[in-house]
């Protein structure tokens, strides 16, 4: 199966855009209209998309992106470091997600890549921006040692117990 996701660098927020056996130019091409409109729709704007140099990537793919104002950049060849925040995530996701789950069929990948992305974006704090999660602000620090030692802190499982999410309830 092959997987089209984005992550904005700056928030490290992933869009998962789908997935698919057999990526063709048409199904790439819409996967971009769909995320053009996804962020019109959400009021971002993007000013670069990073791709490699893969052949699923039809001219019509960066026409389209191009439209929209985004600049294509494509990476070196031979040179993951290029974009090394999306690798990041394809390793984070295969080491925390698909490492662990046994997938059946192409809708079990979607539903659990979606579990995933609601997870990485909502939840799990990213070392290399201060801990903050991409779609919640930092936590306010706790000051009073009362309340560190009498912390509520629940634990909610997600997928069967392969991803693990902690709450502080107030």
């Amino acid at each position: 199966m092959y997987v089209l996701a984005v992550i904005e660098h700056g928030s490290r927020r992933v869009r998962i855009l789908g997935a698919t056996p057999h990526p063709t130019a048409v199904w790439t091409v819409q996967a971009a209209k769909n995320l053009v409109m996804d962020l019109e729709d959400a009021g971002y704007r993007a000013r670069f998309m990073i791709r490699d140099r893969d052949g699923k990537f039809p001219a019509l793919f960066d026409a389209v992106l191009t439209e929209s104002g985004i600049e294509i950049v494509r990476s070196g060849v031979r040179m993951p470091r290029m974009n090394s925040v999306m690798e990041r995530w394809v390793q984070t996701c295969r080491r925390e997600l698909l490492d662990r789950t046994l997938i059946w069929n192409q809708r079990h990948l979607l539903h659990a890549l979606h579990e995933f992305e609601q997870f990485y974006n909502g939840h799990r704090p990213h070392q290399g921006i201060a801990n903050a999660r991409p779609l919640r602000s930092l936590p306010a620090p706790i000051a009073d040692p009362h309340k560190i030692t009498h912390l509520d802190i629940r634990r909610r499982d997600r997928l069967g117990g392969i991803l693990h999410q902690y709450e502080h309830a107030a």
